[in-house]
């Protein structure tokens, strides 16, 4: 009985609350505001103006804009882009990695002001200035930039007829996996520039490697380890120095002939 007796207590007090919280919301006005509210919310969406339709558009009608370049047509008349012409002609299956063929009109060849020239010679090893239509991307870091050589013509003066000695091309493949910049191609192969000029048959290392030239060296980009299901080695140059290791072509040599051993 207890029990019953303090429950119906606290529902009194509780109904003698409501009651009271009404009545103060009568005497605010705020009763009339709440249904207003409510009246609103509640209105159906057919009610609603300026509501923004969607309209589908059909595009089956209007013709797809394809490549110029892929159906093999120069662009438009304004031309920014001419073309690239001879893509398929025996002159350009020999053509450097180094010096792509990039045909644009020359009135429209951005050129290079001179504290842009300035900063681009500030750095040798990976150059200082990104330019995504004349800078030739580097195989192992993946940088577009043009070389730091003061006396690059293709970097300096935009010429495209020349290639850019800030960058390496292998004298058997010509491709881009040949491409290395003065800082890759020491730190990573452990090879200096000038030495490269100097051959002029400079071999890149898949080359190497498919000519069986230097047994146990590898290209030792991301890129190409991922393909042989190697982790990438990351900024593995400390430990090879650590080591003393010329490069880290040199350690991977090494790492790779004794496994090789062990099996």
């Amino acid at each position: 009985m207890g029990k019953l007796r303090a429950k119906s207590d606290y529902e009194e007090i509780r109904n003698a609350r409501l009651l009271e919280n009404q009545a103060r919301l009568a005497s605010l006005g705020l009763q009339k505001t709440i249904s207003e509210l409510r009246s609103i919310t509640s209105s159906p969406k057919s009610d609603r103006t300026n509501v923004r339709k969607c309209q589908k558009l059909d595009y089956s009608s209007t013709p797809l804009r394809r490549s110029a370049r892929l159906i093999g047509k120069s662009p438009s008349s304004n031309g920014d882009l001419v073309n690239f012409q001879g893509l398929d002609s025996e002159d350009d299956k020999n053509r450097p990695a180094n010096a792509p063929l990039l045909s644009i009109r020359r009135s429209l060849r951005p050129k290079l002001s001179p504290d842009a020239l300035t900063r681009r010679c500030t750095s040798k090893g990976r150059g200082s200035l990104y330019d995504p239509i004349y800078g030739i991307c580097c195989h192992f870091c993946r940088q577009k930039k043009l070389c730091g050589e003061e006396d690059c013509e293709r970097c300096g003066n935009q010429d495209m007829d020349q290639p850019c000695i800030g960058k390496t091309d292998c004298s058997i493949c010509h491709s881009s996996n040949g491409v290395l910049c003065r800082a890759c191609l020491k730190v990573r192969y452990g090879e200096e520039m000038e030495e490269v000029k100097a051959k002029k048959q400079w071999i890149c290392p898949h080359c190497m490697e498919d000519k069986g030239i230097n047994p146990y060296w590898i290209c030792n980009s991301s890129i190409c380890l991922k393909k042989r299901k190697m982790a990438p080695t990351g900024i593995a140059i400390y430990r090879a120095k650590e080591l003393g290791y010329k490069s880290v072509a040199h350690l991977l040599m090494d790492e790779l002939q004794r496994a090789d051993k062990r099996r």
